[in-house]
């Protein structure tokens, strides 16, 4: 399909340079690079909704007696790491 897009000159002209660059044209370096900022916040979407869901199922972990252990835990082993570096 078709479409009009407008650019700033400077982006317009790294955009050309590329393409030559990579030998390819200006539309298909455009629909790649689309495509793949697409894929891109898509998988970021459905990461964050997975995790969403496992919150709501199993609940925030620090609502777990054991999680919370494992927190103290490891801020003392920083806190004992930050202290041997001093």
């Amino acid at each position: 399909m078709k479409t009009a897009i407008s650019l700033p000159d400077d982006l317009y002209a790294e955009i050309d340079a590329c393409a030559r660059r990579l030998k390819m044209t200006r539309s298909g370096l455009l629909a790649q690079a689309a495509r793949e900022f697409v894929e891109r916040r898509q998988r970021l979407t459905e990461a964050t909704e997975a995790w969403n869901h496992a919150i709501a199922k199993g609940g925030q972990p620090v609502d777990d007696p054991a999680a919370r252990a494992f927190q103290r835990r490891t801020k003392r082993v920083i806190r004992s790491a930050e202290q041997a570096r001093r």
